[in-house]
């Protein structure tokens, strides 16, 4: 593995405006989009990049990346019709304050970080997330799509070049 995309889930691959009632959330799992599933599965195959969970959906995967939930089998279906599959997650150093306070950016930086601490043959990566990740380490290899809209085509070509042209 020498290329990996971080993937977040809500304000990627879904937006705020699918949200059809006032305080739905966009994590209830049924509002990914296909569409922008297409769009991530062509970045996936320019690049050849393999794909790491370090949404808080991972949280409903087991340690085996088996869905634990409907919403995550849904995401894995649509990934597999497009090709894609997950290649594994980020670890979790979320602590009680931050889940009671759902900062989670505050951590995500850090456990991208640790993640590639233990991969090592990592050689290339880009992050899909919406959310600031408040790590100068990280600005250069994330591609922010604006919740609202989710990810974009000008989103993937940004990641394309973060990630430099597959290797022959």
């Amino acid at each position: 593995m020498n290329r990996v995309i971080f993937l977040d889930i809500d304000g990627v691959l879904n937006s705020n405006s699918q949200n059809q009632e006032p305080g739905t959330e966009i994590s209830d799992g049924t509002a990914v989009r296909r569409e922008k599933v297409r769009l991530l599965a062509q970045l996936v195959r320019r690049t050849k990049a393999e794909l790491i969970l370090h949404s808080g959906w991972r949280f409903w995967f087991d340690s085996d990346g088996t869905p634990l939930r409907p919403e995550s089998q849904y995401l894995v279906d649509l990934l597999a019709e497009e090709g894609l599959h997950l290649s594994g997650m980020t670890p979790d150093l979320t602590t009680e304050e931050i889940r009671s306070t759902k900062k989670f950016s505050l951590v995500k930086a850090d456990e991208i970080l640790l993640w590639l601490k233990l991969h090592s043959s990592v050689s290339r990566w880009a992050v899909l997330d919406d959310l600031d990740l408040h790590r100068e380490e990280i600005a250069n290899h994330q591609v922010k799509p604006d919740s609202a809209m989710g990810l974009t085509s000008k989103d993937i070509a940004k990641a394309e070049k973060i990630l430099g042209p597959e290797e022959e």
